[in-house]
């Protein structure tokens, strides 16, 4: 087999089909002039089985770049996009909505409903947590349960109002099942719905509630000891980390350091606003 052959062996257009040996040499055209008129005018043209295809060729996708070595390119893999929730700014009922019925991620099989948030779109305060639970899975808000309820305990001793002066939201929309942690195509999939609620609030602050939402706001993979205690900045806006609610429910000594993290984070709020 000639290299052509091997070639169109080698990418899928094969077989190649070969005459018998002797089958062109005894074809009309190659006979003398004389000997056409000879020629029977009513004997058929060959049929298939006249010809015989190649043997099957293994050359490999590397054999072929040995044969054409300088018309093969070197091709440079290219890391998959995955898609953002959506890519154009909308207004809050169409996020809202849009979030409502997202199907970016493999979550939106095994929600109950999706979770937007809860409190007031124009706060100054921001709380951004991890992922709802159970309870936030079947009503619709976050921080409903029992870590909800210590959150709004937190924000009260704080002189905040969880309905006037604070917005709560989660980095993901919708529960993992089982609780585990969000997966990276997950965070992706539900990052852009989260940048455009905080476009739309423009918060004064924002505070990271848990380890992993400060991670992710942070893109760090620091430890929140090390993140703790110190003023951050996320496109422009402060922010502060702290223990998540839940932490707290199983580690109660911890809640001093929290209410130290909630401290720093009133002062660098009347710091940058003069409020």
């Amino acid at each position: 087999m000639n290299r052509q052959a091997q070639i169109l062996q080698a990418m899928g257009l094969g077989p190649v089909w070969l005459a018998r040996d002797g089958f062109f040499s005894a074809h009309p055209r190659a006979l003398p002039l004389e000997s056409v008129a000879a020629y029977p005018q009513h004997q058929a043209a060959p049929e298939q089985e006249d010809f015989e295809p190649a043997q099957p060729c293994a050359t490999t996708a590397a054999a072929l770049r040995s044969l054409v070595p300088d018309q093969t390119p070197e091709l440079t893999p290219v890391a998959p996009v995955l898609p953002t929730a959506h890519p154009t700014p909308l207004s809050w009922k169409q996020l809202e909505q849009a979030v409502s019925v997202c199907d970016h991620c493999r979550l939106c099989k095994t929600r109950t409903q999706t979770v937007f948030g809860r409190g007031n779109p124009q706060a100054r305060w921001l709380l951004v947590g991890e992922a709802p639970g159970e309870q936030e899975d079947r009503q619709g808000l976050p921080f409903v349960g029992r870590a909800g309820q210590l959150l709004d305990n937190m924000l009260q001793a704080a002189q905040l109002s969880s309905q006037d002066e604070v917005y709560i939201a989660n980095v993901l929309k919708c529960r993992p099942p089982g609780n585990r942690n969000p997966q990276a195509d997950e965070i992706l999939a539900c990052r852009d719905y989260l940048q455009q609620q905080i476009h739309h609030i423009q918060p004064g602050i924002i505070v990271a509630l848990g380890r992993f939402a400060a991670q992710t706001l942070l893109a760090t993979e620091q430890s929140i000891s090390r993140l703790r205690g110190q003023a951050h900045s996320y496109q422009g806006i402060p922010l502060i980390v702290t223990y998540h609610p839940a932490y707290l429910l199983r580690n109660p000594p911890d809640k001093d350091r929290a209410w130290a993290d909630w401290l720093l984070a009133r002062q660098t709020l009347a710091a940058n606003t003069g409020a």
